[in-house]
């Protein structure tokens, strides 16, 4: 098939500024934002191992994955099926169909569907607001992607402790506000905070995202990073979201021996 027949009317094709790769997405539903960007560079997938993505969207996170880490493979899970569909449209555009699998279906039932102990990696980039919290949408795929609506922070943590193998890594980008409750919930599962970043839009404002990792039967011992500046000023990034951003990081990151 032809790589134009791949983007479908009324959809764009972005530059993900990275290894050549661009990803199909649609102005009317969920389009990825730095949050996704930013978790991409969080997480570390070593050599040989294989990462799930919880609620891929349109396949942000496993085509980020698969240009900045050495994993064997990596799999996305989507409900929504128009979604899903743009993100296997976007592997196939990518010609990355033997390194990464995208599968529709319900993140409650991920470990019915993949296995226990099925993976060392499992992300997400989950909903953030629960019920009414925030300003609903009337576009339901967007409202899905925003709110606890199909899912909640217990399903995601309930079925990532179950397919995570032992010692294995979880990863997530949230919200501050919520911290306290991913913190005492992920213990709950038996999933570790072992690392802690926030992160502000400007050096003055309040941190707007946290990016945690933690680890499937780990030890108490959480380490909490330096501050992660999005904009140097109005318009310009940190140097550092601009290494992030144009994937300029090492792959040595992927090899480190923290979460």
């Amino acid at each position: 098939m032809e790589k134009e027949r791949l983007v479908h009317a009324g959809e764009r094709l972005d530059d993900l500024q990275i290894k050549g790769y661009e990803i199909i997405q649609h102005p009317g539903r969920f389009c990825f934002g730095m949050d996704a960007v930013l978790l991409s560079s969080f997480v570390r997938v070593k050599r040989g191992e294989r990462a799930l993505d919880l609620g891929t969207g349109t396949g942000i996170l496993p085509i980020l994955l698969e240009a900045k880490t050495d994993g064997e493979h990596y799999t996305g899970l989507e409900i929504q099926k128009a979604s899903a569909d743009m993100a296997r449209r976007s592997v196939a555009y990518n010609g990355l169909e033997s390194k990464i699998d995208i599968v529709t279906g319900d993140i409650k039932e991920a470990a019915l569907k993949f296995g226990a102990a099925s993976f060392e990696v499992v992300t997400t980039n989950p909903p953030y607001m629960i019920g009414e919290h925030g300003l609903p949408n009337n576009n339901e795929a967007l409202y899905i992607a925003r709110h606890e609506v199909l899912c909640t922070l217990d399903d995601i943590l309930r079925e990532s402790a179950k397919i995570l193998k032992v010692k294995g890594r979880f990863y997530m980008v949230h919200r501050p506000f919520r911290l306290p409750e991913i913190l005492v919930k992920m213990c709950a599962y038996g999933i570790e905070p072992k690392e802690m970043r926030l992160v502000y839009p400007f050096a003055d404002k309040e941190p707007n995202m946290v990016l945690v990792g933690g680890i499937k039967g780990g030890n108490p011992r959480m380490k909490v990073g330096s501050p992660l500046i999005v904009y140097e000023r109005e318009g310009k990034y940190t140097d550092e979201v601009m290494r992030i951003h144009h994937g300029w990081e090492e792959k040595e990151h992927a090899k480190g021996e923290s979460v």
